[in-house]
């Protein structure tokens, strides 16, 4: 490639680069190669891979998903369903009418095995029970979508004032009703690693029930969900995508010429780190919210117009980490899928700061068992907020030492042998990424994510869509998802689509 930093070979076409190889920017890249009116394309990806949030990693003898874990709402409505099936990474299981039928609410199912900290087994049936309360009261936050006004600002508060009046009509034992407040805590920390985000109190309610819940039950990929971006990044012309290439400053709004291309002027310079700039028609930036927050003073040059700066400060970015163990031999049943960890004493109706150094466990809200690969055992535990961002500046043994303590407590077996190896996720550290997914935060609503999604410059006066914002974070009902973000990726491929080659009619998704 020239040391200039020119983003195709020769001149005529518009002049397009996507910033950022996640599943956004690759979808974008995808549908744009397949047209003749865009021979200049470039990603630039900031790091060694490509894939974003898609990160499946070698371990224990298998593949394990560092990041994104499942297809939420697979069925005929859900585009990395659909393209998954095409590329035939999906299984029988997984591809039947009767998984893609499946209605879930978006609801996580329910435990095969809950653990006091007290070392008892917390009785299904008092699970279940808290689980019916807590997400019928998840429903019904459903009801302020378009109410004038809400009751309090936050889920979190209305969860609590609701569960608050619950707790007067129950009859049983003082045990009994604390043991009720501290599965129903448990159930808040799932709800904050669902949401992304510290606490339930930071997630506005009147917008919640805005987002879209696809039917089918949520699967998995048994090779890996970066098979999905690897096929992706196949379909593209070689050398599309350049690697470790992480963009400093989009310079927009200018004249921009270049010695290659003798008497063009460009509206937009890219400037990469190493001091290459890349002068174009279009950049359509896909890097994430939390890297955006971070960088939003330097990373665009003019700044960006004060309402979409203040919506990417509004707009809620938060962290859920996975943590995995690997162990000689289970000390589960063979068909437990879930494990819940219940922390006695602990209710959502009291706040309890996180004293993070000697308590940040406590947010674990337990362990998903993956499939067995051949002799190997593994967990992978979830956690989310602030306990998960201390969690990160651990070193691994801390971690495993930390939680064969808390197995060894839960299951009441002080002898339970420790696990053998233990990976974790980063994500907040991770210095392109800087949190896991997006939420809508209070004081934000669904219009600052429309608001995200709007091309510059905004009045359309000049040079036309010189940058194009994709990613979850800019998808109104999809927030959060892996479809949600390639969905974005195609829609501003296709709003370069009608401004180049109007006469050609796109296939539109079905969303």
């Amino acid at each position: 490639m020239e040391a200039t930093g020119s983003v195709g070979k020769a001149p005529g076409g518009p002049r397009v680069l996507v910033v950022g190889g996640g599943i956004a920017g690759l979808g974008a890249a995808q549908r744009l190669c397949g047209h003749s009116a865009f021979p200049h394309l470039r990603v630039l990806e900031a790091t060694a891979r490509a894939g974003g949030r898609i990160r499946s990693e070698r371990s224990f003898g298998g593949v394990v998903e560092v990041g994104a874990h499942w297809i939420h709402g697979p069925s005929r409505g859900n585009p990395v369903f659909q393209l998954a099936a095409e590329y035939g990474l999906l299984g029988e299981k997984e591809l039947s009418e009767e998984n893609q039928l499946v209605e879930t609410g978006g609801h996580v199912g329910l435990p095969s095995v809950s653990y006091a900290s007290s070392g008892a087994r917390v009785s299904l049936q008092l699970v279940a029970e808290m689980a019916t309360l807590f997400y019928g009261l998840i429903d019904q936050t459903r009801e302020f979508l378009h109410a004038a006004e809400t009751p309090v600002p936050s889920v979190g508060e209305y969860l609590k004032k609701e569960i608050g009046q619950h707790v007067t009509g129950w009859t049983e034992d003082e045990e009994t009703r604390k043991l009720k407040l501290a599965i129903l805590n448990s159930f808040f920390n799932l709800e904050c690693c669902v949401s992304g985000t510290h606490s339930m109190d930071l997630v506005a309610l009147a917008p919640f029930g805005e987002y879209t819940v696809l039917p089918g039950l949520d699967c998995t990929f048994s090779k890996g969900y970066q098979g999905l971006t690897n096929c992706m990044m196949a379909s593209l012309p070689e050398d599309t995508v350049v690697f470790e290439k992480p963009v400093k400053t989009i310079h927009w709004n200018g004249s921009f010429q270049e010695a290659a291309f003798p008497g063009e002027t460009f509206p937009v310079s890219v400037e990469c780190e190493d001091g290459d700039r890349f002068p174009v028609h279009h950049v359509i930036v896909t890097v994430p919210l939390g890297f955006l927050k971070e960088r939003l003073d330097t990373f665009f040059d003019p700044p960006l117009p004060a309402e979409k700066a203040e919506a990417i400060r509004k707009i809620g970015f938060g962290t859920n980490n996975k943590i995995f163990l690997e162990f000689e031999e289970p000390f589960w049943e063979p068909d437990c899928q879930l494990i819940q960890l219940v922390w006695d004493d602990t209710s959502p109706l009291e706040d309890a700061a996180p004293a993070l150094q000697d308590a940040w466990f406590r947010k674990l809200i337990g362990f998903v068992v993956l499939p067995a690969f051949a002799s190997v055992h593994v967990l992978c535990g979830f956690i989310a907020g602030l306990e998960s961002e201390f969690m990160e500046t651990l070193s691994d043994e801390e971690v495993l030492l930390c939680l064969t303590q808390v197995l060894r407590r839960m299951t009441g077996n002080p002898q339970l042998p420790a696990p053998k190896s233990v990976l974790r996720s980063r994500w907040h550290s991770a210095p392109y990424t800087r949190g896991s997914y997006s939420y809508v935060a209070v004081g934000s609503t669904g219009g600052d994510l429309d608001l995200l999604a709007q091309p510059l410059p905004a009045d359309g006066a000049g040079a036309q869509l010189q940058i194009l914002f994709a990613g979850e974070a800019t998808h109104r009902t999809f927030y959060s998802t892996t479809h949600g973000a390639l969905l974005s990726g195609w829609r501003e491929a296709d709003r370069l689509l009608s401004l180049w080659a109007p006469q050609v009619q796109q296939p539109r998704p079905r969303l």
